[in-house]
Parts: structure tokens; sequence; C-alpha cells
């Protein structure tokens, strides 16, 4: 991150803008972060990468060093929209990687009651959005960066979620997996392109860009941790790629990149939290030609002979009304801009490739929460649950309807069962999905501490997240991180590092259809134990599956 990149300063829960300051006496930095109690004198430790020196910042209080805003590619600006990533720029002199970089774009969730194709607003952000967004945050151990030409530490890579039109790198402080793992590993927290500026997708953006451009940053950045991670102590043959909801339905894309033969391996090891797997159209299909139609008729490049070079040339603040638009108009808590089959990176769907048991990375950690429908569908919705199945899977013919909504025809009301839809097509499933493919290299938890729905378990391993952990036991937030750090570490969750752990033995999902259960009892007291899955929920997983092709998955 370059030094004219707006700064801001850090006061109880909002910020003060600093940009001003910055600009007219930029000597003020040091002073001011010093006063902030952050390391950011001449010793703190500075990392050469080559094409651009920048010097971290050590915590004190956690015995970290962070490195804030390393550019991994070239900003995505003019004819690099919609285009793969590119090598970032060479810049001259220490960068001070201090401050949180720009997120990129934003855009809330649908809010349509009847579109096929209460929205969850968008918390105030700290941080500015931006095109310029390709960056990446490291944490290490330490105050030391030792650079280790071969072996190091073992990395966490991180997927933030938001359903790949929202999230940001600043949300989520990777020196609580430093010290959940007793220093044991070194984390690196990605952003990638969000939205219709990552998810853009058509025949024309295929001729002449490329569709799944937010993926292809997070391969890119994978790309860099194997380039570079060793420069902070990092063993690139020892990384492990994380995430949550959208995260996690990102690392099941690059489960199945490439055919499930990336070359060379970009990581050993996945672990999800929430798995999500949207309807994933072929690029050129009917709804991404809808969605790239509308883009191009916002930009009033409809008469254009060349409509993405005209698209590229609009106005950003242009293309972000119409990213935030185009997915509020969207069925509530459905998603429009999202990856698609594009032939290339991803070559087939996702469902596809995981039945061939073709697979990049050699061990998975899953775990779902316990109500993982819940937000994304109105509470108050009157659809019965074969109208919700309709709207939601616009491909689905009265076969499938029918098969699908027989399931869970007596499962509660209306609203109990377009839940259970919603989880268990989107979530839950694919998750088994993923757990079959890997077999015997495959474990499988459930976060169900009350009330148990998506999202709410990000606070139990990063316990500095947005209010912190949902429920604030030491203990269980051990056992819970640590299956985590566990995996990362020893390519298993059953290893006991610290003490205090009380999680039993972990036996592999397939040994059994065993799983982990994280709950407390009435009285709030921890209680981890071992379950097996229930024969009923795969039964139905075993009909999405077969619908798949219908569904888009």
């Amino acid at each position: 991150m370059s030094c004219d990149q707006p700064v801001t300063e850090e006061v109880g829960s909002s910020r003060t803008p600093l940009t001003k300051v910055y600009s007219v006496f930029p000597q003020f930095h040091t002073l001011i972060f010093l006063a902030l109690g952050v390391l950011a004198t001449a010793n703190a430790p500075i990392v050469d990468l080559g094409y651009a020196q920048y010097q971290g910042s050590v915590d004190t209080a956690t015995n970290t060093t962070s490195f804030l805003g390393i550019r991994y590619a070239a900003p995505p600006l003019g004819n690099l929209r919609w285009a793969a990533p590119q090598p970032p720029p060479i810049m001259s002199g220490v960068q001070p990687a201090l401050t949180q970089p720009n997120e990129c774009y934003q855009a809330p969730l649908g809010n349509a009651s009847t579109n096929p194709f209460e929205s969850i607003s968008l918390s105030k952000r700290t941080v500015s959005q931006s095109e310029d967004c390709l960056f990446l945050n490291v944490y290490t151990p330490g105050s030391v960066v030792v650079a280790t030409p071969s072996g190091g530490l073992p990395v966490v890579v991180y997927i933030h979620g938001g359903g790949y039109i929202s999230g940001a790198a600043s949300l989520y402080n990777g020196a609580d997996l430093i010290v959940e793992s007793n220093y044991g590993v070194i984390t690196v927290v990605l952003q990638y392109r969000l939205g219709l500026f990552g998810f853009l997708a058509g025949e024309a953006v295929k001729e002449g860009g490329t569709p799944n451009a937010g993926l292809l940053d997070q391969n890119y950045a994978f790309q860099w941790v194997q380039a570079y991670i060793s420069h902070f102590g990092g063993d690139p043959a020892k990384v492990t790629i994380w995430g949550q909801s959208a995260g996690a339905g990102s690392v099941i894309q690059h489960v199945v990149a490439h055919g499930g033969n990336t070359q060379p391996p970009l990581f050993r090891a996945v672990m999800t939290s929430s798995t999500f797997l949207a309807s994933q159209y072929n690029y050129n299909d009917r709804i991404p030609e809808i969605l790239y139609s509308m883009v191009v008729n916002g930009t009033n490049c409809g008469s254009s002979s060349d409509s993405l070079s005209c698209v590229r040339a609009a106005d950003v603040n242009t293309l972000q009304t119409l990213n935030s638009n185009i997915n509020l108009d969207g069925f509530y808590g459905m998603l429009t801009f999202v990856p698609v089959v594009d032939g290339t990176f991803i070559v087939e769907r996702p469902t596809v490739t995981l039945s061939k048991g073709r697979l990049n990375g050699n061990y998975l950690l899953a775990v779902v929460n316990t109500h993982e429908g819940n937000i994304l569908v109105d509470q108050s919705t009157t659809l019965d649950v074969a109208d919700f199945i309709r709207t939601i899977y616009p491909n689905f013919g009265p076969a499938q309807i029918t098969g699908a909504a027989m399931m869970y025809q007596n499962m509660g009301s209306n609203v109990d069962q377009a839940n259970l839809v919603m989880g268990e097509s989107m979530f839950v499933c694919p998750t088994y999905y993923m757990l079959d493919a890997f077999g015997e290299q495959s474990w499988k938890g459930e976060f169900a501490i009350p009330p148990g729905l998506h999202g709410v378990d990000v606070g139990e391993y990063f316990t500095s997240y947005s209010d912190g952990p949902v429920y604030d036991n030491s203990q269980f937030i051990t056992s819970f991180s640590n299956s985590f750090m566990a995996m990362a570490m020893f390519e298993t969750p059953d290893h006991r590092y610290a003490s205090g752990d009380i999680t039993p033995s972990w036996k592999t999902w397939q040994h059994g259809f065993t799983e982990m259960i994280f709950n407390k009892t009435s009285e709030g007291v921890p209680r981890v134990y071992t379950s097996k899955t229930d024969m009923d929920l795969l039964e139905r997983c075993t009909y999405w599956r077969n619908v798949s092709a219908y569904s888009a998955q």
C-alpha cells in the first residue's frame, strides 16, 4: 500500500480520518503510530519481496507481527477490469504495512419477494471501498521475521465470506489464530474482487476478459503465498486454505479447479466453515447473460460494437450503483453475482468433479452450523415449500419441485421448511459432497451453540471479530479453535497441542459417519461430543445431488 492511501486512526468503535494530516505532514506517521502503541520505528521488521519492501508492526500484547495491505497483484483498473490478475507493480523504497487496505466494493443481499434471480444491511465500514483492493495481510509469531529458504511454519490462508458480494480482510485479525495455535502458524488473510467487479460473466466477458475474476484473484494470492511466504518464515509446502460461507464455497472452487488437478499444487489441506454452494451456471447461460445485459444497458453501452470495452470504460460510481441495485433486486437472501462454470478454471459443475474424486488438496476439515439457512430466508414468508423451491431454483421442472417438496412437507411450518431447503441444499449437503470425495482423509464437525445460525461461529476462532464470541467460554474456544489449528499444523484435528482441550478423539467422517458436536449444556457448561450423521439427512442430500444438474450445482 502506498503512503498516499487513506489512513484511519481507530478510536474505540469508530475511526477518525487522518488522510489530510498525513498528506500535509507525512513525518507525523511514526509519531502518531507510536502514540497509538504500535511499533512503527526503524527496528520494526522489513521484508524484501523483490518488487517491494514492506515494514510491518509488532503488537507486544499478542507478541505477533503484522504486515497489512501487501499488494499481491496489480490494481484491476481500466483494461484489467474483468481480466486475470497481473503481477504487482515494482515499488521503490520501504512501504509501511501498518494500516488496513481498501476493501473491494460491497453490495447488499437480495430483498425482493418474487425475483428468482428484511435485506441484511452492510455494517458501517471502517476502511475505504475501491477497485484497487487486491491486497492481503500477513501475520507472523513474535517480533522478528526470519526468512526460511526451506522448512518453516505451517500457513493458514483465510478467505473471507460475504456471499461473494461483501467482506474484507480488515474484519479478521490473523493474530487471533497465531495465539490459538501456540504460535505455530503464519496467517494470511486475502481480499478478492466482489460482486459485479469480480463475478461478471457472459460470452463477451469470456471472449475479452475472464469470468470468475474473483476466484482467479484468490488463486493468484495462493501463488503469491507459494512464492513469498518463506520470506515471512512460512513453509509453502504446508499451506492450508480455509474459508467461511462464500469463503468456504471458494474453497470448493479451488478443490475442483482445473478438474481437480491444479499444477503445481498450491495447498495441502482445506477447511470449510459453512460451505456455500449456490447455483453455478455456465458462463453463457441465460441468467449470466441477463445480468451482463443489465450491466451493458446500465452503462449505456447497448449500441457499442464492443460492449465489454465500453463497460470497462464506464465510471466506477455507475458500476457500483449497478452492483448494489442488481443485487438488492434479487430474491430475498439470494445472490446474483456468483462463480460460474467458465470452462477453463472451473471446467464443470463442482458436484461433477467431486463425484469423480478429482481433488486439489489431501485433507479436509468441514464444519457447519445447526441452522445455516435461516438468515437467508424471509422469516415472514407466505410461500409454501414448492413455490419457495421453484423460486430459488428457476431451472427446476415439476418433477424436481415435487420431489424436493415431498421431503420437507411434514417438517414444520412453511418457514421451517424453507429454512431447511435453503440450509440443506446450499450449505449442509455440499459439505457432505466434499466429505464423501475426500473419504478417509476428512473430518466433520457441527457448531451447535444456540441459536446455531449461519456465521455465529466466526467469533469462536477470530475472537476479536465483530462483537466477539457468541459463547465466551475459554474452554470451549480452546476446543473449537484448536481443532482448526491442529488440522493446519498436523494434518488432522485429532492432535492435542494445548492443555485444557476437552475435545474427545476425532474419527474420520467415513468411520461410521461420525461427527464432532460443539455445544453447551443448559447450565452453560461446554459440551463437546461425537455423534452419528442423521441418515434421513443423508437421504435428502442424495436427492439434492441427483438433481444438481437442475440446481446448477
